[in-house]
């Protein structure tokens, strides 16, 4: 059989993207809109995904499945990142908090977009991973060990906040770091039910909170 080659790979990665728009038209009741926006698409055409998964793992790296990555973690399906990506509605320039590195295949995504992305992981392995991975791609980005839930009180406040594992209620540190006019997506819920939420913090300081849909995360782990 004839190696795997990047030209085979950018197929692979078009048919990802053409099944995540897929999905958005599927879902555009609950999204909200019925297609990703276009810088989103851009970058998900452009992030090498399968750069960011188990080296054994490449030749699924574009099917719309999540995939494990090691430590009971997983890269979530490509349309469930997609779609927490587009929810921020990320804008060249923001300041972006990821909570959850993973790999860091969104945080590419979205520095890809033009956000400054600041990205927590309790596993020290994956922010090691990821940092390596940014580096050897050409994405500066800035990645740190602790608990994610704490958020980067240093880096603070946040255009936007991502957190890639669920939880009962959002964080308080997380809220007060998000800016006025800022917002967060999570997702919200016990192990068993959880609906992925968009949180906005109004100009006053007011917080509203929106479900989109149901999804199934592993839960926030807090640093002991």
């Amino acid at each position: 059989m004839k190696p795997l080659t990047e030209q085979h790979l950018a197929i692979y990665r078009r048919q990802m993207v053409e099944v995540i728009d897929i999905h958005f038209d599927l879902a555009g009741d609950e999204i909200g809109r019925d297609a990703p926006g276009p810088q989103l698409r851009r970058a998900l055409m452009d992030v090498p995904r399968h750069l960011f998964v188990p080296q054994s793992l490449i030749l699924m790296s574009y099917q719309d499945t999540p995939l494990p990555i090691g430590f009971d973690k997983t890269i979530s399906q490509p349309f469930i990142s997609a779609l927490m990506i587009d929810l921020l509605e990320i804008e060249p320039g923001m300041r972006v908090l990821e909570v959850g590195t993973g790999l860091g295949y969104q945080a590419a995504v979205m520095a890809d977009m033009g956000a400054t992305v600041f990205s927590v992981d309790v596993v020290e392995e994956f922010a090691e991973a990821a940092a390596a991975r940014f580096a050897a791609i050409g994405y500066d980005i800035a990645v740190r060990v602790g608990d994610g839930s704490r958020g980067w009180e240093e880096h603070a406040p946040f255009d936007r906040i991502i957190v890639t594992a669920a939880a009962e209620e959002t964080p308080e540190p997380l809220l007060q770091q998000l800016s006025s006019g800022g917002r967060l997506v999570i997702p919200l819920g016990s192990t068993e039910i959880q609906q992925l939420s968009v949180v906005e913090k109004g100009a006053d300081g007011n917080l509203s909170t929106r479900h989109v849909m149901p999804v199934r995360f592993t839960q926030l782990e807090l640093d002991a």
